[in-house]
């Protein structure tokens, strides 16, 4: 240690941060995260802005404890297929080196995601932390925060490790687990806690459709969880319902407790809580209502409907350029309908295409499938160009708040009483301020798609008279027995009875 108290201890910051789904059609490379953002040492300071994430929570809780935070390399790609090893590698080494050219310091806090998937190895997390482990001193601790959807082996568990998850699915509390992690790191160095893991694991996934933490099943294991750490019984209580969409080993909910020096304790805690999923794993209904239904639905009720493009949501690891949605409102004749229609679509060329033809000139296009070109064809439509943009715009409801996004080159197109957003980038679709930037208000639309299980209702939910979750294919989609499934451990449910 280098000092007294937290004041005077130096505590490194690293991130690399991806969800992967060993079922899309995107691989992650180096090349994608640049292309999303990689910040190193100082940059990570004004890199984010004034978004409520972790890594800016993290710095802003041990500069006002007196801490020096050391900045090492923040890097973030959205989710997509596993990585090959030597791209792996490189960003880990980066990482390495800054860590050893930061010189002696007294502890490291790792902003991971925790369902990062390499191609020889399922838990890239757990090896990132077993790696950084190695090359500290014995006593240095490392703090870590993980998304609620984490994959989470024995590998993650080094000695002298504590983790922090998020409490809650929609993700509103990012910048606050960047706070929780912070914070125990602090009282960890100052002796006024000594934080041990246990971890509990049962053979469930609980389907992103009905993982809500709000609401439904799961939200009465995160009361618990709650109540567990309110009460005093430990320090924190991590539930992860998991990312469903990676096909590994040992798959499955996973209850990861912090205790402070009590082992027993933190143990007793984790099971209990994976017990609790045990005893509910059958109850978790996906409510899938298929597409014509959906459209008839909108198009026969009073008020906007707001539905999940399930199958394919970029945050969970798809392309966003699956036409099945499109296809299903033309076929329906929903662009003939009174009411708006919006959707999106992640397309360059279309977009590039949009953006040279101009804002009101109409243009023949083949649009989707540019990723996915296993799962669907194209679909040629004519329409009109109503806007151009460069995509970009600030989330500004829960969650990720003040993130600033890029989808790139986007264009607007109307098919009639349809507007397709189409964009460069698959990004995340959490965020009203999504379709508000190109000009689109879902509140006064008759039907608004998004490509998203559930963050989604944090911000366009209060808009909605009602709520669809479309029935939609795609590696996102909300029924996973439908996907091919080879290495999972069995029995795993819902895939099969237990």
């Amino acid at each position: 240690m280098t000092g007294s108290g937290a004041q005077g201890r130096r505590v490194a910051v690293a991130s690399i941060m991806q969800e992967t789904n060993t079922f899309s059609p995107i691989p992650t490379t180096v090349a994608l995260f640049e292309s999303y953002y990689i910040h190193r040492g100082s940059e990570m300071r004004e890199g984010f802005g004034a978004s409520r994430v972790e890594i800016p929570a993290v710095l802003a809780t041990l500069d006002a404890a007196g801490v020096e935070a050391v900045p090492l390399i923040a890097a973030y790609a959205a989710a997509a297929g596993p990585m090959q090893r030597p791209d792996f590698e490189r960003l880990v080494l980066e990482m390495e080196t800054r860590l050893d050219a930061a010189g002696p310091v007294d502890g490291l806090i790792l902003v991971l995601h925790g369902a990062f998937v390499i191609e020889d190895q399922p838990d890239g997390d757990g090896e990132i932390i077993a790696q950084m482990r190695a090359r500290l001193p014995d006593g240095v601790p490392i703090g870590v925060s993980l998304d609620l959807h984490g994959h989470i082996t024995p590998l993650m568990l080094q000695p002298e490790t504590f983790h922090v998850g998020y409490q809650c699915y929609p993700h509103t509390d990012m910048f606050e687990t960047g706070e929780r992690v912070a914070r125990l790191m602090i009282d960890t160095l100052e002796g006024r806690c000594r934080p041990v893991m246990a971890l509990a694991k049962c053979p469930v996934i609980v389907p992103p459709v009905c993982g809500r933490t709000t609401d439904g099943p799961i939200a009465e294991v995160a009361r618990a969880a709650r109540q567990m750490e309110a009460g005093g019984l430990v320090r924190h209580a991590s539930i992860f319902p998991v990312q469903p969409w990676i096909d590994v080993p040992d798959l499955g909910f996973a209850a990861l407790v912090c205790a402070d020096g009590d082992q027993g304790r933190a143990q007793a805690a984790a099971d209990t809580l994976a017990q609790m999923v045990m005893d509910i794993h059958d109850e978790f209904p996906l409510g899938l209502t298929p597409l014509a239904e959906v459209i008839r639905i909108a198009h026969s009720s009073d008020g906007m409907t707001l539905a999940a493009d399930t199958g394919d949501a970029p945050t969970g690891g798809a392309a966003a350029d699956n036409v099945a949605v499109l296809r299903a409102v033309l076929g329906t004749g929903a662009d003939r309908e009174p009411g708006l229609t919006l959707l999106t679509l992640c397309d360059p060329q279309a977009a590039g295409l949009a953006h040279q033809a101009g804002v009101d000139r109409e243009i023949e296009v083949a649009l989707g499938h540019r990723f996915s070109v296993l799962d669907g064809a194209p679909l040629v439509v004519t329409a009109k160009v109503i806007s151009v943009s460069d995509g970009r715009y600030v989330m500004s409801d829960a969650g990720a708040q003040g993130l600033a996004m890029d989808m790139g080159p986007t264009a607007v197109l109307g098919i009639g009483q349809v507007r397709v957003l189409v964009r460069s980038r698959p990004s995340m679709e959490w965020d009203r301020a999504m379709y508000l930037s190109q000009g689109l208000d879902p509140a006064a639309a008759r039907l608004v798609f998004v490509k998203s299980p559930s963050h989604f209702r944090e911000s366009f939910g209060p808009l909605a008279a009602r709520i669809l979750l479309a029935d939609t294919p795609g590696p996102t989609r909300a029924d996973i027995g439908q996907l091919p499934y080879r290495r999972v451990t069995r029995p795993l449910s819902p895939l099969d009875p237990i």
